[in-house]
């Protein structure tokens, strides 16, 4: 795993002050998608509490009409309500599973908090059943600690 690389990368992405933060998000996404070979798409979902929404704010891989997802819908929103980590090996197996590619076969979210409370979180797909570890979970949790710094 390149975790311990990619994290130098990613705090370098976060200290371009000169770009704006999405921007930034995105370079990570990017980053991710294409060091991690299970990684097939990743994007940045930011909440709208009054509204209680997802908000697709960036991502990298294949585009997705998901760009306003529900709380309560889908993984990303259980987990806008659970402000819980959720790793799903087979998606196959979610009743509440929004698809997204038939090429999807696993999932991994993680909330993203600021100040306590739960602003967004990191979503990741994967084409590859059941890829994703406690190691997986712990690196996603410090980009976002480190993503809530810049916020």
């Amino acid at each position: 795993m390149p975790f311990d690389s990619l994290k130098k990368e990613v705090v370098n992405i976060l200290n371009q002050s000169d770009k704006q933060l999405n921007q930034r998000l995105t370079n990570i996404c990017e980053l991710l998608q294409s060091q991690i070979d299970y990684y097939n798409w990743v994007g940045f979902y930011f909440a709208e509490h009054s509204t209680k929404t997802l908000h697709l704010k960036a991502f990298a891989g294949e585009p997705t009409d998901h760009t306003v997802i529900p709380f309560g819908k889908g993984i990303c929103g259980q987990v806008a309500e659970s402000h819980q980590n959720f790793v799903v090996p087979d998606v196959q197996s979610q009743d509440n599973y929004i698809a997204c590619s038939l090429n999807v076969k696993a999932e991994i979210v993680v909330p993203l908090f600021k100040d306590g409370l739960n602003i967004g979180q990191i979503d990741i797909d994967s084409h590859t059943p059941d890829p994703f570890t406690a190691e997986d979970e712990r690196f996603l949790e410090w980009i976002n600690e480190n993503v809530a710094k810049n916020i």
